[in-house]
């Protein structure tokens, strides 16, 4: 047996840990579920589903990661995993215009968070959204989605950037959904996020963030 001739030892840190497990877990029981409802290959498309009174139920989740490229934030060693329940009401039939043609769903999300970097901290909170559902592609629905919110955090004071630990959330993006069932479908998207305090604090540079986005929706009825 070799022994260690006075070599630090190195101890390996756990990035995924819990949250990652949960996150797992979760994709794995919805991706079960979208493939046992409704009748998968039936010949059916995302206009057919989407209709004024259209319930959401979904779930979403996915990896925030701080930049610098827009605002003024010092670092970018900040980074969280999030944790996104919706649901969401159609609130119109399908407006017409060409490919452009779609639906307007107003949804609320609770907004739950890990970080991870630059230290253990949590985030939780709720916003407000709108978003625009594209209805010409058949079984594929691309989105846009722009909402706004509020959240409390201790992330702020210890990092230089906050110093109140209320914080107010815009967030705005993109994303497509592929129905797999009648019922069901599989999320994907990506979201420009702002994290800031609205200069209530005596600090308040915005954290600017890219939040990548995986999930699964259930509609009714």
């Amino acid at each position: 047996m070799k022994k260690n001739l006075g070599r630090p030892e190195i101890k390996k840190t756990r990035v995924w840990g819990r949250g990652g497990r949960c996150i797992t877990i979760l994709y794995i029981i919805g991706i079960a579920w979208l493939g046992g409802g409704g009748t998968s290959w039936a010949n059916f498309e995302a206009w057919q589903i989407i209709n004024k009174g259209t319930v959401e139920l979904g779930f979403q989740s996915g990896y925030w990661q701080a930049n610098t490229g827009i605002g003024n934030a010092d670092s970018s060693n900040r980074s969280a995993v999030f944790f996104l329940p919706q649901i969401g009401y159609v609130v119109t039939d399908e407006l017409e215009a060409g490919y452009f043609s779609g639906a307007w769903e107003v949804f609320l999300e609770p907004v739950g968070a890990h970080f991870i970097k630059p230290f253990s901290a949590s985030l939780f909170g709720a916003t407000f959204n709108v978003k625009y559902d594209f209805l010409s592609f058949g079984r594929w629905m691309p989105y846009w989605d722009a909402g706004f919110g509020a959240a409390w955090t201790d992330l702020a004071p210890r990092i230089p950037e906050q110093s109140g630990q209320g914080q107010f959330i815009v967030q705005t993006g993109i994303g497509v959904q592929y129905f797999t069932t009648e019922k069901s479908a599989l999320s994907a998207g990506l979201r420009f996020h702002h994290l800031s305090d609205g200069g209530v604090g005596e600090r308040n540079v915005g954290i600017n963030a890219w939040l990548f986005l995986l999930g699964f929706s259930f509609y009714t009825p």
